[in-house]
């Protein structure tokens, strides 16, 4: 292998992608706290329809990020080749593809938003109160899709700061019409909704007039479209992996105790929550990998991924030694009944042991992300979720393991992950240079 250790950036550098990439991030969850906290005080009904609304709607977005990733690694290439203007234009084709998809999204949901609801739902009130709630927010479907594919391209030329002012702008102002619609105009639960989509209008907005500023050819380009849309269709098989493995173990989880589902939520939304500060080192390392192979180094891509790997080890270690430290404190912000407290200990220390191995993937899934290696690492995912998450997971329903089971079986999803993209990082056999990955 190429001896990289001269082929490292600044960390400064890394920082200024991944700081802003985190607030981006972090922005959407910090809103839906927002807007649970403002519905919650309508009672049990209206939070109970924003819940399964916002489930379906958060698929969205967690099933299209090839819209953000895989615009980035194609946007990054060639930026790091000089060729902005190109690279801008990914931008605008997949700023195409997100209205295109969009519409398609926003009347499919329309017409399907009642049996989906009723099939999660059981309950004809609950399925009231979500597709009320619904109906409203797909409106703002095609928008989300155009601020993922913003960030994508920005991320990609390395504009971090701007991608985050421009979600902030939107959250921030829909966080303080919400109360103002909910209660004030007296809307309820239809007026969390509204501000929803207000707030995708302004980042939406604001991603376009940049693509407007930016004075490239706004016209489609059906070639450049397939090509995304290739590229998409290997990341959005890779999503449905994950989504498989969380929705069997949330599942399981259930049919297990009331008191170990509440605790796994518990623990999920903690490992979630620390999945977002190491993918915002992910993030850095697409557009860095991506703009070094796009200028034709392989040597400098092979090592910032060396480097990025490093950064990701030492963040999972320090957050393991953190959350191993308040083992015996935190939970109980989360919660004080007895039972769930007494469940929690058997996911959390599985949850505190995986950080440094997450550190490590979610590193190297950035690398070969930025390298547009989206083949390797939906075939590595689905392998190791058909031989190692859900296997396991089931077992634990048989055989009565509980969350002990469940995390076993997250724990062997994450090691096998681990040892594909190691091996294939070592190899070096994704480090093809070249502004377009053939």
């Amino acid at each position: 292998m190429v001896n990289s250790v001269d082929e490292r950036v600044p960390p400064r550098k890394v920082l200024g992608l991944a700081v802003p990439a985190l607030g981006v991030l972090a922005a959407e969850p910090l809103y839906v706290l927002v807007d649970t906290a403002v519905v919650g005080h309508l009672g049990a009904l209206p939070l109970a329809g924003l819940a399964l609304g916002g489930v379906l709607l958060s698929q969205i977005s967690s099933q299209l990020t090839f819209l953000s990733y895989g615009t980035t690694s194609r946007t990054a290439r060639l930026h790091g080749a000089g060729r902005r203007a190109e690279a801008v234009s990914e931008g605008v084709q997949a700023t195409w593809l997100a209205m295109a998809v969009g519409l398609i999204l926003l009347v499919a949901g329309q017409l399907l938003a009642g049996p989906l609801a009723r099939m999660l739902s059981g309950d004809d009130e609950i399925t009231g109160a979500a597709v009320s709630w619904l109906r409203i927010a797909l409106f703002g479907a095609p928008l989300i899709l155009i601020t993922m594919a913003g960030n994508g391209w920005m991320r990609g030329v390395q504009d971090a700061s701007r991608p985050l002012r421009y979600v902030l702008a939107g959250n921030g102002i829909s966080a303080v019409l919400c109360p103002v619609l909910v209660y004030a105009a007296g809307w309820g639960l239809e007026g969390s909704a509204v501000a929803n989509v207000v707030a995708q209008v302004i980042s939406a907005a604001l991603f376009v007039r940049a693509l407007v500023r930016e004075r490239v050819p706004l016209r489609p380009r059906p070639a450049v479209m397939r090509a995304q849309l290739g590229l998409g269709r290997d990341l959005v098989l890779r999503s449905l992996a994950f989504q498989a493995c969380f929705v069997s173990a949330a599942a399981v989880a259930a049919r297990t105790s009331t008191e170990a589902v509440g605790a796994h939520q518990i623990v999920l939304q903690l490992w979630t929550l620390l999945a977002l500060v190491l993918d915002s080192v992910a993030i850095a390392a697409q557009s860095l990998v991506g703009a070094a192979l796009g200028a034709g180094s392989a040597r400098r891509a092979l090592g910032v991924a060396g480097q990025i790997t490093r950064y990701g080890l030492v963040f999972g270690c320090v957050l393991c030694a953190l959350f191993a430290a308040v083992s015996q404190v935190l939970p109980h912000a989360f919660t004080s009944d007895p039972g769930v407290l007494g469940e929690i200990p058997h996911a959390w220390w599985f949850f505190v042991a995986l950080q440094p191995i997450a550190g490590v993937v979610f590193a190297l899934d950035g690398v070969l992300l930025g390298a547009g290696d989206a083949a390797f690492l939906r075939t590595a995912t689905l392998a190791s979720a058909a031989i190692g998450f859900l296997p396991l997971i089931w077992a634990s329903l048989g055989f009565g393991w509980g969350l002990a089971g469940i995390w076993t079986g997250l724990s062997l999803f994450m090691v096998l992950r681990l040892a594909a993209v190691l091996v294939r990082w070592r190899s070096g056999k994704w480090a093809v240079v070249g502004a377009v990955r053939a």
